[in-house]
């Protein structure tokens, strides 16, 4: 039975709210409404309705109707206006996330400089599985229940190291407690472990991060560790020495976990460890301009380039602006804001400077910037295609999300990668990504003896060929199906050197090979992917 309109908590869900906030869902459109009715029998929009529940009944909308309505239904339920500091839309819609998937039964490790216990992360439940801290050689760790109020040795000291892994972690896994579930993270039902590797003089040196994945390494099965998500930049170094970050990100990878990391924000043809790995997927910075439009769609100012392999980086882009993460609780801000949307409840204009300029979106939260937040971003739709299909490798997933990914119009190949990360089409392919032990290949293309086999994952082809310039892009060599979805090709193993190749799909589709990093302009706009020959 629906509850009356002045209740505390949500008719639909339970959960606390107050009737003002209940009250919200009066803005949602007749659609909108019809999908609460029919889901939930019995309830009328005068009950009220939280703000995760009118999330979930809009994400239902784009599934199964489309964008424009689910488009129309968002500005009916948010009027929102893109250049209000506090009218940033949630991430899940914004990507238009699959609300069925939430990273349920899967663990996300965070490294970050340090972080703080949230509500987002402990309420109703903790989901902070362990706290670890990597900054010495001495690692210290501490692990939690569900039941657990988690503390560790200076949570509460409420330092700005702290403040940006409380946002990255919430980026990724956070509830939206705070906000009535309306400002989610993509893995909100996820466990966490929470890494932190800043040392006392303030430094994240390569070592430190070393001792973070080793860590990880060693107790990642035990905790459920699938998907490591890094926000930081470590120390540069000479990409002919060798670089030992990269090493454990591999050591990692192998392990069967995903390695999602931030490539930078300073806009240059630069990358320092971990962005430089070229097993991990280095996530770039996009602008979508608090939009649903498409065309507005530009690349944020974040780092490129190759890795010594020849790999290119970033493999993705994800909004690095417009991310809404809390605000550490107990800070000056925190107090500040209090105030600030106090005096609007009350009418008074003069605040509305200072909200646009604090990036203030509620009481509790602000939308921030930077690759630190694309990045765990990423990592939450990782979290969640893990939920849709546990049986991906770290190598599939990486394919997978270059392949639901849009391209940017105009902008350089270089600095996107695939292209823009949509969170609903990442977990549609994780679904329907069913194979046999045959397609769990380590690499492609497999160099021996007396030929070059090519592997690819290509569910809308009914024809794939490969050519290359080792015989001057002639003489396609045609694959055969393995099984549905699955294509081998063959090539002589030409002499010793570096050669470009495509997939021709269908006769009129070219290709590069998504599980193959490296790759070179190829002259055309696009790029090729890169064969190297002992």
């Amino acid at each position: 039975m629906s509850l009356p309109p002045s209740s505390d908590s949500c008719a639909l869900c339970g959960a606390a709210a107050a009737p003002a906030v209940l009250a919200e869902v009066g803005w949602a459109s007749a659609a909108t409404v019809a999908r609460l009715e029919g889901q939930h029998p019995g309830w009328r929009r005068a009950d009220g309705a939280c703000p995760a529940c009118v999330q979930d009944a809009l994400l239902v909308t784009l599934l199964e109707r489309g964008e424009v309505e689910f488009h129309a239904g968002v500005q009916s339920a948010w009027p929102l206006d893109a250049e209000a500091a506090f009218g940033a839309i949630p991430t899940p819609l914004r990507l238009h996330a699959d609300p069925r998937l939430a990273g349920r039964g899967v663990t996300v490790a965070l490294v970050d400089a340090a972080f703080f216990p949230h509500d987002d992360l402990t309420r109703p439940r903790n989901r902070i599985r362990a706290w670890v801290d990597a900054s010495t050689p001495d690692v210290k760790e501490r692990r939690f229940g569900s039941g657990d109020l988690p503390r560790w040795p200076g949570w509460d000291a409420r330092r700005p190291p702290q403040w940006h892994g409380l946002m990255t972690s919430a980026v990724a896994a956070g509830n939206g407690h705070r906000s009535h579930g309306l400002y989610r993270g993509l893995a909100s039902e996820a466990e966490v472990v929470l890494v932190e590797v800043m040392d006392e003089e303030g430094r994240i040196g390569n070592a430190s991060i070393v001792r973070a994945l080793s860590w990880l390494e060693s107790h990642a099965v035990q905790l459920g560790v699938r998907v490591v998500s890094l926000s930081l930049g470590g120390e540069p170094v000479d990409p002919l020495t060798g670089n030992p970050v990269d090493a454990a990100v591999a050591r990692v990878v192998a392990q069967g976990l995903t390695v999602v990391v931030a490539s930078g924000n300073d806009g240059v043809r630069r990358l320092v460890p971990p962005a430089t790995a070229p097993h991990a997927v280095t996530v770039g910075g996009l602008d979508d301009r608090n939009s649903f439009d498409h065309r507005d769609v530009v690349l944020w100012h974040s780092n490129y380039g190759q890795t010594p392999l020849g790999a290119g980086k970033p493999e993705v882009v994800a909004p690095s602006l417009w991310v809404v993460a809390p605000i550490l609780p107990g800070t000056d801000l925190e107090a500040e804001a209090g105030e600030l949307f106090r005096r609007r409840g009350r009418g008074d204009p003069a605040v509305d400077a200072r909200l646009e300029e604090s990036r203030l979106v509620t009481p509790f939260y602000q939308h921030v910037e930077g690759t630190s937040f694309a990045a765990p971003i990423a990592a939450g739709i990782v979290a969640a295609m893990l939920e849709a299909n546990p049986a991906l490798t770290p190598r599939r997933i990486r394919e997978l999300l270059r392949a639901a990914a849009v391209p940017v119009p105009g902008a350089p190949l270089e600095r996107q990668g695939g292209g823009a990360l949509l969170a609903g089409r990442a977990t549609a392919l994780a679904r329907a990504d069913v194979h046999g032990a045959g397609a769990d290949f380590d690499e492609s293309p497999v160099v021996e003896r007396d030929r070059v086999r090519f592997l690819l994952h290509e569910h809308g082809a009914s024809d794939v060929r490969v050519l290359g310039s080792w015989n001057e892009w002639a003489w396609p060599a045609a694959a055969r199906r393995l099984e549905e979805g699955l294509w081998e090709a063959q090539i002589r193993r030409p002499p010793p050197g570096t050669y470009g190749y495509k997939f021709l799909l269908d006769g009129d589709r070219w290709l590069p090979d998504h599980s193959n990093p490296a790759r070179a302009h190829d002259g055309f706009g696009g790029v090729n992917s890169l064969l190297a020959v002992p």
